[in-house]
């Protein structure tokens, strides 16, 4: 399967691994964008987006920001990808100047042409 994010995407690796405080944590999928000079960090949900699932996606943010960017690359993206998730809860998780962390959700199969078109009418 082939899949395209866009232009400048380099692949960094899957199941990423760092560890501080004796404890071992993985990122899903990390991704480097040479255009934008940032780390884009994925994780993957295959269930509702919960509270601690953005809390964690911060952890991972904070800890590529401090210890792996270098002072003159941009602030590290986080994306979560999750079956399901509630807008006002992502809202009031994240902060309210919040630019660096987005979830949404993800499709297992296209939608009909028409209910694609209602649903960007909408948006």
């Amino acid at each position: 399967m082939k899949m395209k994010l866009g232009k400048g995407f380099t692949f960094v690796g899957r199941q990423v691994r760092f560890t501080f405080d004796e404890e071992h944590f993985r990122i899903d999928l990390v991704f480097y964008n040479r255009l934008l000079r940032s780390f884009v960090l994925i994780d993957l949900k295959i269930g509702k987006l919960k509270h601690q699932d953005l809390g964690q996606m911060q952890m991972y943010v904070n800890y590529y920001d401090r210890f792996v960017k270098t002072a003159d690359e941009m602030p590290t993206i986080g994306i979560i990808l999750c079956k399901d998730k509630k807008d006002a809860m992502v809202e009031i998780t994240l902060p309210k100047d919040n630019k660096q962390i987005f979830a949404s959700k993800y499709l297992l199969y296209l939608p009909k042409e028409e209910d694609l078109k209602k649903l960007i009418e909408q948006e």
